[in-house]
């Protein structure tokens, strides 16, 4: 130990156990004060006062307050620039140095350095520590010691690489958390919000609601993940896409309880995560364009109307319009259905996938940047070992295959629930006489589909065709 006093900088790491920072300031300074910051730079880009991720993090933060007081200490919270906020409060307590947990998203690591320089300038040391992820920067690479754009290359090497000191529990009990006459967080009007309807997902802040999330994944449907995940109505996923995006649950648990217990599906899943923060990493472009650069001349189509029913869930197309409906409602969408939503915006519709990046960035409240740009480009195929660009979903045969008796369709578009299972997948091929019987009148109860799949099929084969590269002789 050869720090007097030390500050702790939350950001999406909100918990007090296993935390990478925390556990760094804890062995090397006597004592340690915790401070997060609402960071005016991020909240004031976001598109409503009423935001669910907002309200997530304000609970999150009341009980990471909490369980820090029952330590000794607490969480200092500020609101404005936390590039000049952090620098300032680091200057105000006298700390020798400022610990927090590296983010890789471009916008994060500009604020950092400008952190990093402000406090260098008063002689303060800034430690960014590992937390987020497993593996990151350089230490997993190809045998050319270039980074991976192939997945499964770079799962073989991630497993290959990782021992039981990866996933360990981070802990730091030397020192003290200091204690402050703190006022505690911040009601969300203060800084310019409102509470929201949290509840209608079932989705509880905090560590106690990771907690309860992993405790039911655990016991219901972790062994069967593999064979569940791809069905809505089955709620086979675990749901923590939320805590593991505000970091109040460790992915280093979730890693070491997938190891024991074999459950190796759902371990790819979170593997697939370090991928992405390992390409926004090294190449920061994608958060603005392709991937492949070449895909970035396609010629999307100009149709306002076709974005705003792909939005709503107006396509004609039922398993379309229950998943934009449910993202609409509760902000959060099943995996498969990302996938088939994103293919049928870019592949159906023909529309630039940044119009759909920026509307999930704006809807979901687990949104994260690289797993979302990820997400888009491997559908779009204009990522890293996306899907090839003539593999376009058929709405139909999807909603078939993944929601065989539309039980989750009946859920979030109502209007369809008289339909037969085998109706409810495609009702505008219904007859006269089936809609009079069903009381669904298609272009009047729901819409007429605004595409033909098979007639866009021919339009994107020729769209990505027009520029994509000519195979190698």
């Amino acid at each position: 130990m050869n720090l007097e006093k030390a500050l702790v900088w939350f950001r999406r790491d909100l918990r007090d156990q296993d935390h990478a920072a925390l556990a760094a300031a804890l062995s090397q300074a006597r004592q340690v004060y915790c401070a997060f910051v609402f960071d005016s730079t991020i909240l004031d880009a976001l598109p409503s006062r009423s935001d669910r991720r907002v309200h997530f993090i304000y609970e999150s933060l009341v009980e990471l307050d909490n369980a820090l007081r029952t330590r000794g200490g607490g969480l200092i919270v500020r609101h404005g620039k936390a590039s000049e906020l952090i620098p300032q409060l680091a200057g105000e307590l006298g700390v020798s140095a400022v610990f927090a947990n590296r983010d890789y998203e471009p916008y994060a690591k500009l604020r950092d350095g400008k952190v990093a320089k402000m406090l260098q300038t008063g002689g303060i040391a800034f430690h960014l520590c590992k937390d987020q992820v497993i593996f990151d920067r350089d230490e997993v690479l190809t045998q050319g010691g270039k980074p991976f754009t192939v997945f499964t290359p770079y799962k073989n090497a991630w497993l290959k690489r990782l021992t039981a000191a990866d996933y360990a529990s981070c802990t730091g009990t030397t020192g003290q958390l200091a204690g402050l006459a703190l006022a505690g967080v911040p009601a969300l009007p203060e800084i310019g919000f409102a509470k929201t309807d949290l509840a209608i997902l079932d989705i509880h802040p905090g560590m106690s609601g990771a907690s309860l999330l992993w405790k039911r994944f655990q016991n219901n449907s972790i062994m069967h993940y593999r064979e569940l995940r791809d069905f809505p109505a089955a709620k086979g996923s675990s749901s923590l896409s939320v805590h593991l995006r505000f970091g109040t649950v460790s992915l280093r648990k979730l890693v070491r309880a997938a190891l024991e217990l074999h459950a190796d599906a759902w371990l790819t899943e979170l593997i697939w995560r370090d991928f992405y923060f390992m390409i926004l990493d090294h190449f920061p472009r994608v958060a603005e364009g392709a991937f492949k650069p070449e895909f970035d001349a396609i010629r999307w189509n100009d149709w306002p109307e076709g974005f705003a029913a792909w939005c709503a869930g107006q396509t004609g197309y039922p398993l379309v319009d229950a998943a934009m409906r449910q993202l609409n409602h509760s902000g959060w969408m099943h995996n498969r259905l990302r996938m088939i939503v994103a293919s049928f915006l870019t592949k159906d519709l023909g529309l630039d996938w940044r119009l759909g990046e920026k509307y999930f960035a704006d809807q979901l409240i687990d949104f994260d940047l690289a797993a979302n740009n990820g997400g888009w480009q491997w559908a779009a195929s204009t990522g890293c070992d996306a899907q090839p660009y003539f593999r376009i979903f058929n709405p139909v045969t999807q909603s078939e295959k993944f929601d065989p008796d539309g039980k989750f369709i009946r859920q979030y578009v109502p209007e369809l629930g008289s339909l037969t299972g085998r109706q409810i997948h495609s009702p505008w091929q219904m007859g006269p006489l089936e809609q009079q019987a069903s009381g669904v009148l298609i272009g009047r109860d729901y819409p007429i589909p605004i595409i033909d799949h098979a007639q866009a099929r021919v339009d994107t084969l020729a769209r990505y065709g027009a520029v994509r590269k000519p195979a190698s002789l």
